[in-house]
């Protein structure tokens, strides 16, 4: 956050202390440059990476761990570093101690909640390797992989392509990865990143290396939320204390401890307080269900079945009292049929972005109907889906 950004949200207009929160900071889904206290599984990657070092590419490898154990802050981030260090005038990465290396390799990264047909993914991997922009019509998936091949044609150049979220619902699983990677040039290494076990997942039978992330410590977790809080306020917004009760009912999670900090910070927002405080973290711990959905899963949907969802937060219990009276309540103020509606809310079922809840007929006359409950942050969803329109 630059300086100005800090001075405006520590004014005040009144004179009132209260306590002003930059939710970016918080949002689980926003990783930071610097991940806090990742240093052994860091080592770990750049062990895999240190072919590149070199002047050479690195086999394929399979990266794994539980939701929230910080895969993607890591991955991100160290292909953030490694996209700047590689592109400082068009030069190979090298150390002072070693020979410098001609090999110039170029490092992606794919999130396949966004990249769900082959033409999306070939799309994504060629608009982070070339300069100029990639139409997104008018031109066959066959095209895309024909100049993805001319592009790492070059001499001395090739690629890492990490691919996150990997056999997640909606996602591509192994096996139709394996298949698009088979279209890539030969120039081209990649890393996938999922949660399976390796010995439930065909990805491992393409790899050479594995990296395993373990859910967080509970101290490292605290660390976490601490700085995270330090950054969206101040060094009084959260006590180390509630921090540590967040991070003991998270158990590892630092997806549903930030969430859980989020849906606090929040709520002591809406009250005026001057800090976060024992009832707000309550009340941010309430709104996360468990088990939850990650959030970036939520925020990948399309359009409108994030607009179906929003709607659906935003109904009284006595008009969601079945999924078809959810329905015709929401098609009121969305642009679909009631049809389409009910249909698109017993998929986000299916997928386990809401649970239905059967509920009890006093008559015991037909099938009894069932309710929607989200399985996601509702908190974060309902400020970030606000803020994104």
């Amino acid at each position: 956050m630059d300086i100005e950004a800090r001075i405006k949200r520590r004014q005040r207009r009144d004179g009132t202390p209260r306590l002003l929160v930059d939710y970016d900071s918080l949002s689980p889904v926003a990783h930071t440059d610097d991940p806090v206290n990742c240093g052994p599984v860091l080592e770990r990657l750049l062990d895999y990476l240190d072919p590149v070092f070199d002047g050479h590419l690195p086999p394929n490898a399979y990266v794994y761990g539980p939701k929230g154990s910080g895969k993607s802050a890591v991955v991100t981030a160290l292909f953030n570093h490694l996209v700047r260090a590689s592109s400082v005038n068009n030069a190979a990465i090298h150390t002072t101690t070693r020979v410098q290396a001609t090999f110039a390799p170029r490092f992606v990264y794919v999130d396949a909640r966004e990249t769900t047909s082959a033409f999306a993914f070939y799309h994504a991997v060629l608009d982070a390797l070339v300069d100029e922009s990639v139409p997104k019509q008018g031109i066959k998936t066959e095209a895309l992989q024909s100049r993805l091949k001319a592009t790492l044609d070059a001499p001395q150049t090739g690629a890492v392509v990490a691919v996150d979220h990997l056999g997640e619902p909606g996602t591509l699983d192994g096996e139709a990865f394996v298949d698009l990677c088979a279209g890539l040039p030969s120039k081209v290494s990649w890393l996938a990143i999922g949660r399976a076990p390796p010995d439930e997942t065909v990805l491992t039978d393409y790899t050479a290396d594995e990296v395993q992330f373990e859910p967080y410590q509970s101290q490292v977790l605290i660390d976490v939320l601490m700085t995270r809080a330090a950054a969206a306020g101040s060094r009084r917004t959260l006590d180390h204390r509630l921090a540590r009760d967040i991070a003991e009912w998270a158990n590892g999670d630092a997806h549903d401890a930030l969430a859980a900090l989020f849906g606090a910070a929040d709520e002591a927002v809406r009250n005026q307080h001057r800090s976060i405080t024992a009832a707000d973290v309550a009340a941010g711990i309430a709104a996360v269900p468990q088990p939850c959905v990650s959030l970036g899963r939520v925020l990948a949907l399309p359009e409108n079945r994030q607009q179906v969802l929003h709607e659906l937060l935003a109904l009284r219990p006595d008009q969601q009292e079945s999924v078809r009276a959810a329905s015709q309540h929401i098609a009121k103020s969305v642009d679909l049929s009631a049809t389409t509606v009910k249909r698109i809310l017993y998929e986000l079922a299916e997928d386990g972005v809401t649970r239905r809840v059967t509920a009890e007929r006093v008559d015991r006359k037909g099938r009894p109907p069932s309710r929607l409950e989200p399985q996601f942050p509702t908190v974060v969803f309902e400020r970030l889906f606000a803020a994104a329109r």
